[in-house]
């Protein structure tokens, strides 16, 4: 009944904001257990979301084509718009696009970039600001990271709950150029039939970190460490 009640707790928590204090309270096997169900659960809410988006604009940009472009109906076309400006889309009316950008992240990588950039979330950013993945910011609303340059004006940016963490993590590796590799990696491997999970693409994370390689080797040994694979989607 007391887990029960705690899990409870903590999809609430999650739905409106970020860890519960019981969270913190546990030992440290549990908390890595539960900081990955929990990122796991989100990363598959997030890449459920992309995943509808993707059909939404494959099946308009099919229904475009056999209309020839005649007859577009303005809320169907703005929703497009709205997604491909989200995506960063070049060629609006390119499915191959939308093919590319609009596929799942791997969830033992989300773990794995979540465990190592919040610390298993027990970082400030991810206590104060639900930042999981140290995203920046050069808003008005963020955090002013302790040891920043006095020449920088980046912030951490700050979320409502980890979900918006979560998602903004997922659109950042779906539409940065930063990680085009990562999506060019990811549609080879489905083209091939081959399978694309976490160790597959922290190859492709060169970029996340100012560490390169060496950041790429720390998402290899906690996937492996933890047995992360086993939250990969077939």
């Amino acid at each position: 009944m007391i887990r029960l009640f705690i899990s409870f707790i903590f999809v609430v928590s999650l739905a409106f904001g970020g860890f519960p204090q019981s969270y913190y309270r546990l030992d440290i096997k549990e908390q890595k257990a539960q900081f990955a169900t929990t990122i796991a659960r989100l990363t598959q809410n997030a890449n459920q979301s992309t995943s509808q988006k993707r059909q939404f604009a494959l099946t308009y940009l099919n229904f475009i084509y056999k209309q020839s472009f005649r007859d577009l109906d303005s809320q169907n076309l703005s929703r497009l718009l709205q997604i491909a400006k989200e995506y960063k889309i070049v060629n609006l009316f390119d499915e191959n696009e939308y093919i590319k950008k609009l596929s799942n992240v791997p969830i033992s990588l989300a773990i794995a970039q979540g465990a190592v950039e919040s610390g298993w979330g027990k970082s400030r950013f991810a206590k104060e600001a639900n930042n999981i993945f140290g995203h920046w910011t050069w808003g008005q609303k963020g955090l002013v990271p302790l040891n920043r340059d006095e020449n920088k004006t980046h912030k951490i940016r700050i979320f409502n709950s980890l979900q918006d963490s979560v998602d903004a993590y997922v659109l950042n590796l779906n539409s940065h150029p930063a990680y085009a590799s990562f999506r060019d990696a990811r549609l080879e491997n489905a083209k091939n039939g081959l399978k694309y999970g976490g160790l597959e693409a922290a190859q492709t994370m060169e970029k996340y970190s100012q560490m390169g390689r060496i950041y790429v080797k720390q998402l290899e040994k906690t996937i492996n460490l933890y047995d992360l694979t086993k939250f990969d989607e077939d």
